[in-house]
């Protein structure tokens, strides 16, 4: 979060003459425990010196810094702002609660700092860094009630997708589970066809059907299948059934295609290590009196007798 206010402008605030922008400043600027920090090293390359340098002066003088100026961070304080996108030169990549130590300046204890150092920009710096603080609070203070308004709403948004897991929860609970048998009366078209999808959808590794007669729409409701499950349809060879494969396939996850080399009465769609006995081709399901039923074969006991 960067400020820009008119009012304030940073020259010549580095050995080099550099002028530094407020908003560099303000970018170095965390929310640590409630109230604005910054860290050590950053303060160091703002004030021109080494870290250890830094760091150094602040033991030689440590009764000036008390608690409430100068802190180390905990490794979950210094993770979280790693997580917030800090500078990869403030905190180190890999940086864990065994590494090295960071430091917290409040902005007192920043005030603080520039007695100590000897740099000859340091009085500069701090002042420029006070500015810093200072306009970075008017801009808190200003808007308090606006992120007061984004806190509720995002504790708003929480609140609802929890009680939104609930509500499908429930509905996965109340959802009818897919019954070993079931008869269609003739006319029951959508009844069959959402039957035959929820079976695609239990797939957790393959589907295999065995069936005569597939068209595309037999395609489009394999397509339900959930992402990784293989599919083969082991059905008669027409041109028009190698048209259909080969423009899904194109466009879609490939379904594989296996001549069935004789004609086979009874229809199959095994599901994972189920064989399911279909009273009709997918296609037809509904459209006239038909029965589909959980039957105890193996799956390979069903492959092998196409041969």
């Amino acid at each position: 979060m960067t400020i820009e206010d008119p009012k304030i402008r940073l020259t010549k605030i580095s050995d080099s003459g550099d002028e530094v922008a407020l908003s560099e400043i303000q970018a170095r600027i965390y929310m640590v425990r409630g109230e604005q920090v910054m860290i050590d090293r950053d303060l160091a390359i703002l004030y021109g010196v080494e870290n250890r340098v830094l760091r150094q002066a602040v033991r030689r003088n440590i009764n000036k810094f008390p608690e409430d100026f100068l802190y180390k961070l905990s490794g979950s304080e210094a993770k979280e702002l790693i997580d917030r996108g800090v500078s990869q030169n403030v905190i180190p990549s890999g940086y864990n609660t065994g590494g090295m130590q960071l430091f917290a300046f409040t902005e007192q204890g920043v005030a603080m700092l520039s007695t100590v150092l000897k740099s000859a920009s340091a009085t500069a710096v701090s002042v420029a860094i006070m500015r810093a603080f200072v306009a970075m609070r008017r801009f808190l203070t200003a808007n308090a009630g606006l992120f007061q308004r984004v806190d509720l709403l995002e504790q708003r948004q929480v609140t609802t997708e929890k009680k939104l897991d609930v509500v499908l929860d429930r509905l996965e609970e109340l959802s009818p589970t897919v019954t070993t048998e079931q008869l269609f009366a003739t006319g029951c078209i959508w009844d069959a066809y959402t039957f035959v999808c929820d079976l695609i959808r239990s797939a957790k590794k393959k589907l295999v059907l065995i069936d005569n007669f597939v068209n595309e729409s037999v395609l489009t409701m394999l397509d339900k299948r959930n992402a990784g499950v293989a599919a083969i349809v082991h059905t008669r060879y027409t041109e028009q059934v190698m048209l259909d494969f080969e423009k899904h396939n194109k466009q879609y996850e490939p379904i594989s295609y296996v001549q069935l080399p004789h004609a086979v009465h009874d229809r199959y769609l095994i599901v994972d290590d189920e064989v399911w006995l279909l009273g009709t081709s997918v296609k037809d399901m509904g459209r006239g009196l038909c029965t589909v039923i959980k039957v105890g074969f193996k799956p390979e006991d069903v492959i092998e007798r196409l041969k």
